[in-house]
Order: structure tokens, then sequence, then C-alpha cells
């Protein structure tokens, strides 16, 4: 008698945990929704005002100002023409000098900047400028890429010298500095971009393609800026040696990207940083 009454307690006992676990289940179902259907607004939306040149902070509007006029201002201050810009990390180069006079590139580092020359002759643009940092190492690359394009202007700026633009997240476990070089680099590397990186002028009737030769974490820091991501994320990118990002600013301010740290053009032994 006990045994029997036992396995009736067990059989009720085991039709509750699962009809507990059928209504739990059943209940989770309900709740379920798409990841991409939980929020209708963005986390974060775009600033159409990014680079200080959207039409709203050119062209001021009054009470009295009907939208016809508007729409003729606005003609006068928006651009046409994309920006395509090619960043390209140096190549390979001697870390263990000591100045950077001495830090010049390796066999390896001048095969690397023949064959990224090559990917953008190959590219078949016609590239308008190159801007280079005035470190020895991007300017031994530069050189190396200009025997591709004779003719094409050069222009140095101290402000794409490598540096450290900002306290990364997570930090680095290999390395810390502080803050005062962050706070020195971090705005140098900030004017750099503030320089570089805009809409074309209302001037500039045809797409432009111009190619910046600097450093890793100059680039990286470019990276984030250009897609509004948190600037602190720029220790997550990782790029080789000569490898090109290819990004592109629309008239309307919004930015393309068609390559980050593209090495595709390099071969297996090569690939180096």
């Amino acid at each position: 008698m006990a045994l029997h009454r036992s396995k009736w307690l067990y059989a009720i006992a085991g039709s509750g945990v699962v009809l507990g676990l059928f209504s739990y289940f059943h209940n989770e179902k309900k709740t379920v929704k798409m990841a991409w259907t939980t929020n209708y607004e963005p986390s974060v939306k775009w600033d159409h005002n990014w680079d200080s040149r959207d039409y709203s902070s050119l062209v001021k509007a009054d009470d009295d100002t009907n939208q016809n006029e508007i729409n003729e201002k606005k003609t006068t201050v928006m651009p046409t023409a994309r920006r395509h810009i090619f960043l390209i990390r140096h190549g390979q180069y001697d870390i263990t000098a000591k100045g950077d006079s001495d830090r010049r590139l390796t066999t390896i580092g001048k095969k690397q900047a023949e064959l990224v020359g090559q990917r953008l002759k190959d590219l078949k643009f016609n590239y308008t400028k190159m801007i280079r940092s005035t470190m020895t190492r991007a300017r031994e690359t530069s050189d190396i890429i200009h025997k591709f394009f004779p003719d094409l202007p050069v222009e140095n700026c101290d402000l794409l010298r490598e540096g450290f633009p900002v306290q990364p997240e997570p930090p680095s476990k290999s390395w810390s500095f502080p803050d005062e070089l962050y706070i020195k680099d971090g705005s140098r590397i900030e004017a750099a971009f503030k320089k570089h990186f805009h809409r074309a002028d209302v001037n500039q009737t045809s797409d432009s393609y111009e190619i910046i030769v600097c450093h890793a974490n100059v680039i990286r820091y470019f990276i984030c800026r250009l897609l509004q991501f948190p600037p602190e994320a720029w220790l997550r990118f990782q790029l080789h040696h000569c490898s090109m990002t290819w990004v592109v600013i629309v008239p309307s301010g919004r930015v393309g990207v068609y390559a980050i740290g593209d090495s595709g053009f390099l071969p297996e032994e090569l690939m180096t940083g």
C-alpha cells in the first residue's frame, strides 16, 4: 500500500514539474521579440553636422523666409561632389631603433609599400593629392608609393604623426601611459581629423581621390570618428603594415566605408604588424 501511494506521489510531482516547465516556456515564448524590433529608435542617432558643414548650420531662416528662399540658399552651400580618402599605414620599420630618423623601413616594409602603390594604381582613380605624416617611416612609404604617381602633389602634415589619441576601452594589458600623453597626442590627432575629414567644398565640381599615409593609431581613431563610434574603441581594430582603409564622404555628410585595413593584395609572408 505504501509503495502504491509512493508511485502516485511521484506521478503527481512529475506532472507538476512538466506543467511548470510548459507554463514557463509558453509564457517566455509570448514575450520573446526579435532583437531589432525591441527599440524603434536607434540607440545613437547620426549627427548630420559632424563636420560643421551641414546646410542646417549654414542657412539660417527667419520667420518670414519661405521654403523657396531656403532651397535657393541651400544650393549655394551644399556640395555636389564626393571625397574618397585612402588611408595607408606605413610599411614595416626597424622598431629597435631609438629615434624617429633611424626607424627606417625594412626590406619587407619597402616591398609592402611597392605593393600598396601598385594596388592604388590598379584602381585607376585620378588621385588629386597625397598627404603624409612627417615621421620617417611614413615619408619613406609615401616616397615609394609616389613612384607610381610621379605628378601627384605631396603635402606634409605634422598633425598626422603617430600618437595615442584617447585612453582605450577596454584598457590595454600590455602597456599604459600617463593621462598627459593622451591629452597632448589626442588634441593633435583630433585636429588632424578636423583638418582632413569633412564633406567637399561647394566649389568642388567632381569627385576627388586623396591618399593619406600615416600610422595605425591615427587611422584607427579616424575610423571611429568617421563612423561616429566611441573614440575609445580605436584599439579594437587591427591594421597590417601598408594596409588600405578606403572611406567616402558624400555631399549630405554621410560616410561610407569600402574597406578597413585591406591587405588582400599582400602575400601572406608580407603581412606584418
